[in-house]
């Protein structure tokens, strides 16, 4: 495997296709992509599967491209919150689908596609409304729920820094859903404030090897504040 650096966001986001499921890193803002999803913007692509934590703050990265109109359902575990205005007005509208999972099995569903299981039984969600049309079994007494891998065609994750060969290190809690989304999905785009030499990173501090980055691409960090309302 070899991580391509791209010169700019939008080289590295080029070829992403309509219909297309994306896995969007970040909680909230912390570790949002920011610059790989307005690139997306400006790449139009469409009709897309996204699949984050939540769907989206304010006005910015997520938001903006529900906004747009490129998304056609997303899939997360917290779609509503004070500044979750974007996705709330399309979703009564009628004009984006929602599929709910709660935060752990979301992550475990994505780490079962990179580890290549292909489903598990969860006792989370089991006897509510998250299970209904779900084959269920009964495993040492409690009420599990089948559930299957989600793998995604590209994963946009941010990260702190990498160096040539694609290796990333986080910045606290802005490593949430990247490590285990760039597992799951057969393009890998991560953008990083710093891209250094082979051998700056102490290997033991290594979160995402280099061979599960596709591409790489520089971009500074944003330091931003969504307001609870417009």
């Amino acid at each position: 495997m070899i991580t391509t650096i791209a010169a700019t966001v939008d080289e590295a986001v080029a070829g992403v296709e309509d219909g297309s499921t994306v896995l969007v890193g970040g909680f909230g803002l912390a570790g949002m992509p920011f610059d790989l999803i307005d690139a997306l913007i400006r790449q139009g692509a469409g009709e897309l599967t996204v699949v984050s934590n939540n769907a989206g703050n304010g006005d910015v990265g997520l938001a903006a491209l529900l906004k747009a109109g490129r998304v056609r359902k997303v899939i997360c575990s917290f779609p509503r919150q004070s500044d979750s205005y974007v996705f709330d007005e399309l979703y009564r509208a009628g004009r984006i689908e929602l599929e709910v999972v709660p935060q752990g099995t979301l992550a475990e569903r994505m780490r079962a596609a990179g580890a290549g299981i292909g489903a598990f039984y969860c006792p989370v969600g089991a006897g509510t409304l998250l299970a209904e049309g779900k084959e269920t079994r009964e495993i040492d007494g409690r009420a599990h729920v089948l559930e299957y891998p989600i793998k995604g065609d590209v994963a946009l994750v941010s990260a702190l820094r990498a160096d040539t060969m694609g290796n990333l290190v986080y910045r606290k809690t802005a490593r949430n859903f990247g490590p285990v989304m760039a597992t799951a999905a057969t393009t890998v785009v991560a953008q990083v404030t710093e891209i250094v030499p082979v051998g700056e990173i102490d290997p033991e501090a290594v979160v995402t090897p280099g061979i599960y980055v596709d591409r790489l691409v520089r971009a500074e960090a944003r330091h931003l504040t969504v307001q609870g309302a417009r």
